[in-house]
């Protein structure tokens, strides 16, 4: 007998066992229950999403930033090939980036170390022009020739190589003499294959002019062409290098009376007066330069002064105080600049040098104060110039594969030395 079971309106419903234990799930609660389901998936998908979004957020304007940064710095005008160019991007504008790149150039470095001994140099490297026959009384007498030519560099090495020490100019003569020489020699025994590179810049028949970079100094007064104005060239007898960036020991700079960055007490400074005189200072004058002068550029402290080495120079790689150096060693490529006894300016560079093999090369050469300027293999730099029916001819003094002989007739990013023939008048630094 099937059992009748009695609904509420009274109608009794056959049942099987089975149907009377469960009881039927209207559709619009299914369909509830699968759209709520769905809803809380996509509730689920979007905070994820958003979740993405947020973590991913930083990296994306980091990203974009470091875009439009980089494209900003590669477009600006200059000499510099594109890698070194990349690795200055990341030094100045990247956080960390200075220790960054200087841990990677570090491999390098490390793999390749100045060596001692090896076989000696059968050849220096060529530079300046050949002496020319003087036919002039007064220039080719021996009296004459010692008042205006600095004496030979004395070699180092028991056998010198043919013209190790010995000065050429790089052009004609300038009122029965020569406004700049050049030589070469081999600074160190236990380094046969080293060589340093040295100008003289006579201060009576050159002019000296200072001009700053793209980026350095920082806050030039006048930021002016960053490169040898157009209408300077024809009077153009070399370019150098300059020192230390600012922000490495506060080295301040002067162009036409007027102040880059704030001289700092202490700081060795390169001079040129509007006498058209050039000196080597401790400077102690307060952060402006007086009406004498017509550029001043510092740069740390004196490496040589009164013909002595600075007794407080050390080999420290990582001593703010002499510069750092990339990969943190102590040997590479340096450069600095001094003064004679007769007050004419010396430059140097040389590869593999630590700061005390550096200043005992400019005492060497004849310098009786000097200081350190620019190191690292990207920024040495030392062009002279002749002029010919081609026009200017630039010729890189000491090989720099990072640099164009070409460097400071186009935009540069740090600023640098220009030498002239002289012009009647006070010296003043010319922008057009």
């Amino acid at each position: 007998m099937r059992r009748l079971r009695r609904t509420s309106t009274g109608a009794s419903v056959d049942a099987s066992p089975d149907e009377a234990k469960s009881s039927p799930v209207p559709g619009s609660v299914e369909q509830g229950t699968a759209q709520a389901e769905q809803r809380g998936g996509l509730a689920v998908r979007r905070r994820r999403r958003l979740r993405r979004l947020v973590i991913a957020s930083p990296f994306l304007i980091v990203l974009v930033w470091a875009a439009v940064s980089y494209t900003a710095w590669m477009v600006q005008p200059t000499s510099e090939q594109w890698n070194a160019r990349s690795a200055e991007w990341v030094r100045n504008e990247v956080p960390f980036g200075n220790w960054m790149v200087d841990e990677g150039e570090s491999i390098s470095y490390r793999l390749n170390p100045p060596k001692t001994g090896g076989p000696q140099l059968k050849a220096l490297p060529t530079v300046g022009q050949i002496i020319p026959t003087q036919t002039s009384s007064s220039s080719s007498s021996p009296k004459a020739k010692a008042a205006v030519w600095p004496p030979p560099i004395k070699p180092v090495f028991p056998h010198p190589l043919p013209g190790e020490g010995v000065w050429k100019p790089t052009g004609p003569a300038k009122n029965g003499g020569p406004p700049v020489l050049v030589t070469t020699f081999r600074p160190e025994l236990a380094y046969p294959q080293l060589v340093a590179y040295v100008a003289w810049f006579d201060h009576t028949r050159t002019e000296i002019g200072y001009y700053p970079g793209r980026y350095e100094p920082p806050n030039a007064a006048v930021r002016g062409p960053m490169m040898v104005p157009d209408d300077q060239r024809w009077r153009l007898l070399a370019t150098f290098n300059g020192g230390f960036t600012y922000v490495d020991g506060a080295n301040g700079s002067a162009d036409n009376g007027r102040t880059n960055e704030p001289l700092k007490d202490g700081n060795a400074t390169l001079i040129g007066y509007r006498d058209g005189g050039i000196a080597i200072v401790n400077w102690s004058g307060g952060p402006d330069v007086g009406s004498d002068v017509a550029w001043a550029r510092q740069s740390l402290a004196p490496i040589v002064w009164n013909g002595k080495l600075n007794p407080q120079l050390n080999d420290d790689p990582n001593s703010p105080q002499w510069g750092y150096t990339l990969g943190g060693l102590s040997r590479v490529w340096r450069t600095g600049v001094g003064i004679d006894k007769r007050g004419n300016l010396i430059y140097v560079a040389a590869a593999d040098q630590t700061v005390i093999t550096l200043a005992k090369i400019l005492q060497h050469a004849g310098a009786v104060r000097a200081m350190e300027f620019d190191i690292n293999p990207e920024w040495h730099t030392l062009i002279t110039y002749t002029h010919g029916a081609k026009g200017l001819v630039p010729t890189m003094v000491g090989a720099n594969p990072m640099q164009s002989p070409d460097r400071y007739l186009v935009p540069d990013d740090r600023d640098f030395f220009a030498v002239y023939l002289p012009q009647p008048g006070p010296v003043t630094v010319p922008f057009k």
